[in-house]
């Protein structure tokens, strides 16, 4: 009997298998980290063979965690890190380099040049996003210039392009032994080639940066049975595809517009349902597909995406050595009351929404002999907080909607400090979840709905339920005085990186 879902969730750092129930909750999981490649100054690379890998050992070990078999799988859904561009060799399953990961700022030159013609929005119109280091096309056709063969044999059909979840069904299905090359309209609408009115590649686009159409995947919907899966889940159909922050916000049954959701991982990532138009953004935010459910419309979303955020909790563990481990920046925060003046912008890959600047670089200001790491860990955490909250308020003026609460999920909704800070810095409740990992539960409905696991969404909200809200408690003046000071702060990060 086929009593469970499973979700492959193929994140930024790791990669993960996480098996639910149809209550939505985690009966198993397993994990395992990959490697980050930092080739130089503003490169950032994975290793798609080694996440290939990690995913099958981590199949393998939640399977075996819960005594359970491919036969106790109903069916299985994609999650991933969206943007992180791999191109392979269809007869040999190789990669002609790494992926280039969402966070790779390589391409930042090319964005002057083309730009030249019709400015920073020169594709928005279509796709949504402005130009920016960001989305996959840019990657792609990086490495179609800069990779010995790669384009002779794109030319020929002979390799295949994707973010990681076309990588990884394309391996899951069979690989060279007949894997299935598709990806979802919500990864299409990454790679700024997918034209947002008719969820189909843009030719001229395509044609602009000299990319071979047949090197790309067929876009589907995000909840239908694509095909089956070989190997260790042998049989178990693959059902739902969802970059991972639509999956979150499926994950958060946010399927009314005007709902939304702020995930908090490596980046930041809050995304509003604005329903069947995509909805255009003058503040600074992308328009995006949210979901598409089997035959029914498209759905659209505004998405405010910040690159730095639990990122920067690992540069001060990994880079500064401030704490040993990720939780441990709580305590420290704790030491002090306040951020002592201390503001830290993690511009780090440049600026995202709503300011989209690829020349920005990070800057700690407000420095004093009076500050110590304890203010510095706090600024650190009120960082994530603040550009929050800008990009709700960007979010806010473009669909003409006010958030009244904020639903949040992700790793770093378990720090108390940051969450309350979240809830004051916006003047408006924070709510998360019972189960706070929405982003492979959101893969698992795809998946699930697809083959009748779940009959409707009136199924996946029963599902949801409140774990802990936090209420504003910080003085109205104290919040603008804060929110003043960041948005000064964040001015000196602009106009650093040069050519």
């Amino acid at each position: 009997m086929h009593m469970y879902i499973g979700s492959i969730d193929q994140g930024t750092t790791s990669s993960r298998f996480i098996i639910f129930n149809k209550g939505g909750e985690i009966i198993s999981v397993g994990q395992k980290e990959h490697k980050q490649i930092y080739p130089q100054a503003g490169w950032v690379e994975h290793d798609p063979s080694e996440i290939w890998k990690n995913t099958q050992e981590v199949i393998g070990l939640a399977l075996g965690k819960a005594n359970l078999s491919a036969k106790d799988i109903a069916a299985v859904g994609i999650t991933n890190q969206r943007e992180t561009t791999v191109a392979w060799n269809k007869h040999t399953g190789k990669a002609y380099y790494n992926a280039l990961v969402w966070q790779d700022t390589r391409v930042g030159n090319e964005l002057a040049e083309l730009a030249k013609d019709g400015g920073m929005d020169r594709f928005r119109a279509k796709t949504g996003l402005p130009l920016a280091t960001y989305f996959s096309g840019l990657k792609l056709r990086w490495l179609l210039n800069n990779i010995e063969g790669l384009r002779e044999d794109a030319e020929k059909g002979d390799s295949l392009f994707g973010n990681m979840d076309t990588f990884i069904a394309w391996n899951l299905t069979g690989g060279t032994q007949g894997g299935i090359h598709i990806t979802d309209v919500t990864n299409a609408s990454r790679t700024q080639l997918m034209d947002l009115a008719t969820c189909q590649w843009d030719d001229e686009i395509l044609q602009v940066l000299n990319i071979p159409k047949k090197m790309l995947p067929e876009i589907k919907s995000s909840s239908m049975v694509y095909g089956h899966a070989k190997g260790v889940l042998g049989g178990v159909p693959l059902a739902g595809i969802l970059g991972d922050q639509q999956a979150a916000l499926v994950g958060q049954t946010c399927f009314n517009p005007g709902q939304g959701k702020n995930t908090y991982g490596t980046g930041c990532f809050l995304l509003m349902n604005t329903g069947l138009k995509p909805v255009p953004s003058q503040h600074g935010l992308l328009t995006t597909v949210a979901y598409q459910l089997g035959n029914e419309p498209v759905h659209y979303a505004l998405e405010g995406s910040v690159a730095i955020t639990g990122a920067l909790v690992q540069w001060l563990r990994d880079n500064l050595g401030i704490i040993k481990n990720s939780p441990d920046i709580e305590k420290l925060a704790k030491l002090v009351d306040d951020n002592g003046g201390c503001y830290f912008v993690p511009a780090f890959s440049g600026l995202y929404a709503p300011y989209w600047k690829s020349d920005a670089r990070g800057v700690l200001v407000g420095l004093t002999r009076y500050i110590n790491k304890s203010h510095i860990a706090r600024a650190a955490l009120e960082a994530t907080a603040f550009q929050t909250w800008e990009v709700l308020e960007a979010m806010e003026k473009d669909a003409g909607i006010a958030i009244s609460s904020l639903r949040v999920d992700g790793g770093m909704v378990v720090n108390q400090l940051l969450m309350q800070f979240q809830s004051d810095i916006l003047g408006e409740e924070v709510i998360c979840p019972k189960i706070i990992e929405t982003t492979a539960l959101g893969a698992a409905y795809a998946a699930g709905l697809a083959v009748g696991y779940w009959e409707n969404l009136d199924d996946l909200r029963k599902n949801w339920a409140i774990a802990h809200t936090w209420k504003p408690s910080m003085p109205a003046e104290s919040r603008d005085q804060l929110r003043k000071q960041w948005k000064k702060a964040v001015t000196k990060s602009f106009d650093w990186a040069e050519d």
